[in-house]
């Protein structure tokens, strides 16, 4: 079978280059090109139509991951595309909707899982086009709802808090195991420890208790908690929003 050919788009060699080194070993992808100037991207892809997916940054020199979303757009271009950024907004999420990104990972990302989103959406897409779905939704309403709490994306935190809402909703074994078993599972995809996971998640809510959405807030934790006393603990909050997700209570916004 004929490798997948993958184009890398981001302005951080580092990145790019592990992303090239991990996929030489790949018996289906091959990355043909790394490209760290969004201006670039759109010229190459009109010389080189065969690139069947790309990995693209958000925040590049030159044109940045959404105005190059909108020229393909423009041009016709059907190549898929995984995004992959350390910081995403709600306009950000908006566009990548409306372009209809096929997914995407916040960084740090792991490369095996990386590798098997490519695998679903281009060699067994049929098979794997509602779980895909499913779950690229689930990430996306994670992510917007961590927004309107009032989580700031770039702490990492939000980065450990999106991990374990979504570990606990794909596993409820987890929710009896926060301490023993979610952290130390958190902390050996992120590389540091459970007790860095504990505190940061705790900063995480600090920070959310005194800026987000009083409505969504209440919604979600009035009926638990009192609201106006004290905050949720880590497992109150990863619990009660892997429940909101798992039962419908919260949607994306229109």
């Amino acid at each position: 079978m004929e490798k997948i050919k993958a184009l890398v788009v981001d302005d951080n060699m580092e990145f790019t280059n592990n992303v090239v080194k991990y996929f030489s070993n790949s018996e289906n992808i091959r990355v043909v090109q790394q490209i760290n100037n969004g201006s670039k991207v759109i010229e190459y892809l009109k010389e080189n139509p065969d690139i069947d997916i790309i990995f693209l940054d958000l925040i590049m020199p030159g044109m940045d991951g959404i105005a190059i979303l909108q020229e393909m757009a423009q041009n016709n271009m059907s190549q898929k595309v995984i995004v992959l950024s350390s910081y995403l907004e709600d306009y950000s999420l908006r566009m990548l909707k409306k372009y209809k990104v096929d997914y995407f990972m916040l960084k740090p990302i792991d490369l095996k899982s990386l590798e098997q989103r490519v695998l679903e959406i281009m060699e067994v897409q049929s098979k794997f086009t509602v779980i895909k779905e499913v779950d690229q939704n689930l990430e996306i309403q994670t992510s917007q709802l961590l927004h309107n709490l009032g989580v700031p994306s770039q702490i990492k935190g939000y980065q450990y808090l999106r991990e374990g809402i979504l570990l606990l909703y794909r596993n409820t074994d987890f929710i009896g195991g926060i301490t023993s078993v979610l952290y130390p599972e958190i902390a050996k995809r992120h590389n540091t420890t459970p007790t860095r996971v504990e505190r940061a998640i705790r900063h995480a809510i600090e920070i959310s208790w005194n800026r987000g959405d009083y409505q969504i807030m209440n919604k979600l934790f009035g009926n638990s908690i009192d609201f106006d006393r004290s905050k949720p603990t880590n497992s109150e909050f990863l619990v009660t929003v892997s429940d909101a997700l798992r039962l419908g209570s919260y949607m994306l916004n229109a």
